[in-house]
Formats: structure tokens, sequence, C-alpha cells
């Protein structure tokens, strides 16, 4: 793995306007990251902007408006991740809890439709003769297959937060923050953010036109499905500025005062999560990768339904199908991973002889975990990386994750610019995206590729960084400071969960869990103070290492929960 350098954030905290309230500890770790009063700490639903300033949104409400008068059907095509599924359950429980009777949704099979609402989905929604295809975390790039659906009758909303491309399909209304000309400033809200907005809209034009009361129907509280906005925003890793902060925020705490949909509670249950004590990582870790399993091996619709599931007792068994699906999906990513581990040693060649943007393929890998293996592989030599899969219909999957400093779907863009024909399709976000092209175009792509990030990047970008908020004194090393830090978030992408560095003296060290390593540590020779640490998946040709009598650590702080037991320790991060 590449060494990274160590960085200290900076904060200035003259500029900053914090009320007394916010310990200084948690100012200069706010003002680190971009926040620099309490209004950017928001975190009730009041602190939230309107709806109204979405492009599209108007015409959006207008559309499903004159549906709901006229009961027409309606039919969700959702994208096969956990965004794609929380996006799908949220507007299928707010559609039919406004007064919608028909409504379903469908989602693609990844292998046999591909992403998105394609012409050959259109043939597949056909079957159920729906008046509006609604799409929820797809759409914004399905030109040809808008084309199709408003060819065979069908009206089509699109709800999305994918980048657009150069061309914008037909649709009778498309909300995206992100399409050219919209001015709200959530630019990154999830596809579950989106369609979030889109049911408040229009459940306030329904109130105002008087539905509600005239129906003698119970007006929804959009507050009950939270808990599906925050699974899906976290998951999906999207930035958490103050818009999504809030939408995690009041999910979590729907979620710990035991309020959350009993497909979400099933799938903590069976990850050993305590709902009272959930943090956002525990939705990226425990729920979202049970979830995203269904639609990287099988079919997503396991995890809709178990979302949808009201019968805590059906939904433990969706749940249960989860877990065994995301076991199946580990076993699967660790030989995936193995092997490309394995070709890169092949090729002999050191981190400063590897192609800038690299690309790895094997006819055996699976579709559905490519992106993982990509992930992993990019933090392992800190360089953009696609890895491909054979699609079995003359052409290869991939699926590409990027580094700081290069924005991986403009890339894409520019390489197709390049080379016309190239590339069959592609989209995604800056960080990650997905692509298409056919067998024989391979060995061409991996130097248009490569050629592309080096016209991006310089060195430097290669160079791992890990960025710490400095060396915490040691009468804040207690568990009230890790209290403090555990309530202060929600932490996540761009916002992250403070990292603090410093020395330490090693009592005693051990292996646990095969490659786990369980420290006792000494803040100073006296020993007057021990905390315990654990380093998860280190190089056990490294340590224990009896020779180490003190280490450099890079680490967060925790709570650990033992036999009902509340102590502090520190989750290393990097050690040296």
């Amino acid at each position: 793995m590449t060494k990274p350098h160590i960085t200290r954030r900076t904060a200035d905290l003259t500029q900053c306007e914090f009320s007394s309230s916010v310990p200084p500890l948690l100012q200069r770790i706010y003002a680190a990251r971009g926040a620099e009063n309490d209004r950017a700490l928001a975190r009730t639903l009041q602190g939230l902007p309107g709806p109204d300033g979405l492009l599209g949104i108007g015409e959006a409400v207008v559309l499903l408006e004159q549906a709901i008068n006229e009961q027409q059907s309606i039919l969700i095509i959702g994208d096969f991740d956990a965004d794609g599924a929380t996006s799908t359950a949220l507007t299928l429980l707010a559609l039919r809890a406004m007064g919608f009777s028909r409504v379903d949704y469908i989602v693609p099979n990844r292998f046999e439709y591909g992403y998105g609402l394609t012409p050959e989905i259109v043939e597949l929604a056909k079957q159920q003769t729906p008046d509006l295809i609604i799409t929820v975390d797809n759409g914004i790039s399905s030109v040809s297959g808008v084309e199709a659906a408003k060819a065979a009758g069908i009206k089509v909303l699109i709800t999305d937060h994918h980048l657009p491309g150069a061309q914008l399909p037909k649709a009778d209304a498309i909300v995206n923050p992100n399409q050219h000309g919209c001015e709200f400033p959530g630019k990154n809200l999830a596809g579950v953010g989106v369609v979030f907005y889109l049911m408040s809209a229009l459940r306030k034009r329904l109130r105002e036109h008087g539905w509600f009361a005239d129906q003698q129907r119970v007006e929804p509280n959009m507050a009950e499905w939270l808990d599906l906005v925050a699974l899906g925003t976290v998951a999906d890793v999207v930035t958490l500025d103050t818009i999504n902060r809030i939408l995690v925020y009041q999910g979590l705490q729907r979620i710990r005062a035991g309020k959350s949909r009993p497909g979400i509670q099933a799938l903590l249950d069976l990850a050993g999560r305590d709902c009272s004590r959930l943090v956002a990582s525990d939705l990226g870790f425990a729920i979202g990768p049970r979830l995203n399993a269904a639609g990287r091996l099988d079919d997503m619709s396991i995890g809709i339904q178990c979302l949808l599931e009201t019968d805590p007792y059906i939904a433990r068994e969706y749940a249960l199908q989860l877990d065994e699906l995301n076991r199946d999906r580990r076993v699967i990513e660790a030989d995936m991973q193995r092997e490309a581990l394995l070709a890169l040693e092949q090729l002999h060649l050191d981190e400063q002889k590897l192609p800038w943007g690299l690309c790895l393929f094997d006819a055996n890998w699976h579709q559905g975990v490519v992106g993982l293996l990509a992930s992993r592989i990019k933090d392992r030599v800190h360089r953009p990386v696609i890895v491909f899969a054979d699609a079995d219909n003359g052409e290869y999957k991939g699926s590409a994750r990027s580094i700081k400093g290069l924005h991986i779907r403009d890339a894409l863009d520019a390489v197709a610019s390049r080379h016309p024909g190239l590339i069959s399709k592609f989209g995604g976000h800056a960080m990650a995206a997905g692509l298409s092209l056919p067998k024989d175009h391979y060995l061409k792509f991996v130097d248009a590729f490569d050629a592309e990030v080096r016209r991006l990047l310089t060195p430097a970008d290669l160079e791992a960084e890990i960025l710490t908020d400095g060396v915490l004194d040691t009468t804040e090393l207690n568990i009230d400071t890790a209290q403090l830090l555990r309530e202060a978030g929600p932490w996540g992408q761009h916002f992250p969960e403070p990292l603090f560095e410093g020395e330490f003296h090693i009592v005693q060290q051990r292996i646990v869990g095969e490659k786990h390593l369980k420290l006792v540590l000494a803040t100073d020779a006296s020993r007057s103070q021990l905390i315990d640490a654990i380093a998860f998946n280190v190089d056990t040709d490294c340590w224990p290492d009896p020779a180490a009598d003190q280490v450099r650590l890079i680490y967060k702080l925790d709570i650990n929960l033992w036999r009902g037991r509340e102590s502090m320790q520190l989750l290393v991060e990097h050690l040296a």
C-alpha cells in the first residue's frame, strides 16, 4: 500500500462565529471542515431549504396531481443499489399514502437490462400498461429509453442526482439538482433525497388544493420515511453538506427512537447494531452492504421488499436473505481481490511504473462486484482504477473509482470525445462511474484512459495523504470526549469523523480474530494512563512486533460496549 503523507487540517477560528455552547475542540474540528457558524451545524428540519428552488419540480408536481386526480397507473423504475432501493420504497410508500391506488415498481436486473431506463426496460414496463413512468436515482442519461416510452404513449417523470450529459432526455418533467440552470443549493442530494423533496412538494400541493380534506384522508407525515432517506444518503456516499447532514441526523434520530421500518430494524439486528446507539457509519458499513448485495448478486427487489414490509417477522426473512447474499458477496470479493493483487504483482512494476489510470480485467470476475474491487485497489495504489468484467454480450462492463483531483465522469467524457465510438455508454459522479465498451476496444481504452489521467494529474496527486485533526491532549483522551465526538456528527463523506495522531508506549500487543491487532497503550513511560486500541486487518508479517515499545498512531476515538460496560478505545487507521 502507498505510504501516506500525514497532514494536519488547519482552521482559522478568527473567521468563525460559533456560540459558546460549541466546545473549543468541536469549533476547531468543524471549522477545519468548512462549517464556521452555528447555522452550518443545523440539524433540525427547519434548517432545510424549501423544494421550490428545484428546477422542474413545478412541472413534476402538476404531472403527479393530474395522475392522482385521474387515478392513472404509475410505474417506478429504480436503480439496483441502496440509494435506488430506498428511493423506490419511499416513492411507493408516499404515493400510496397520498391516495395513489395504482402504483408499482420495477428494478432492472443489472445483468439482463443494464442501468437506467433503457428501451429494453420500456418493453418490460409496457406489459403493465402504465400511464406514467417515474425514474428514481436514474434517468438523466436515458435519452433512448425516454424516446421509447414516449413512442409508446407513456409519460415520463425523471428524478435523479447523477450528472447530466450534453443531451437531456425529452421527458415530461425532470427533477435533478445537478441539471443545468437549477439553482437549488443542495447539489449533493442522493436520489432518495431528491424524491423526498418531490414527495414533500406534492403533499403541499395536494393539501393546498384540498385533496386530503375532500378524500377524508389523513395527510401523511413525511418524517415517517426519514430513516429511508438517511440510509440511502449514507450508503450512496454523497457529500454530507448541511442539507444532507440534517436529513441523515433526523433519520438516525428516528431509528434510535425505535421508529424505523421493520426491514431496517431487522438488518440492524442481524448486523449486531444497537439502534439506540446508532451513528451514520453503521448505516454505511452494516446496512448498506447487505442491501447492496441483492443488486450486486441477484435482484434488488428482495431489498425493496425488505424495506416495504410492515410485518417484522416477514421483514426478518427478507433480511436473512440479504445477509446470506452479503456473505456470498464477501467471498466473491475476497477471491477477486486476491486475483487482482496477484495480477499486479505479475506486472513486476513498482508504484512509479504503474499506469496512472489503472485498468484491470478478468473473464471470471463478477459484474456486480467490480465496483467494490475497484475501490479496494484504488485505496491500495492511490490512483484512479477501473475494473472490468465480461458482460457476455460482446461488451465489457467497468466500474471506476477515483482519487482527489480527478473527476472520473469528466475524464471518461474526455476519452469518449477524443476517441469517438470507443465507449458504448458511461455515467456517474466525480469519484465513481460506470461504463460499457466493446470487447475489442479494451486495449485501446486502457491506453486512452491512462493518457487522459496523465493529462489531468501530477505526480504529487498520486501520493496518498491522511488528514488529521492534530494531537489530543492527555486530558482529552477519555470517554467524555469520545461521547462528545460521537454525538457531534453525523460524520461522512467530505465531513469526515475526526482523526487524531499521537505517540504511545506499547504495554501489550496481540492478534485477535486472525488479523486484527489488539493493543494496550500508555500515554507516558510511567503508564499512569492505560488505553485500549485496535487496528483491523494489519500485516501479520509486521505485527505484533516484540521489538517495538513505542508506536505512532492515526486514530479515531471510539466507545466500546462490552457486557454492558462502556469504555474508550482507539480505532487505529494507520500505525508505524
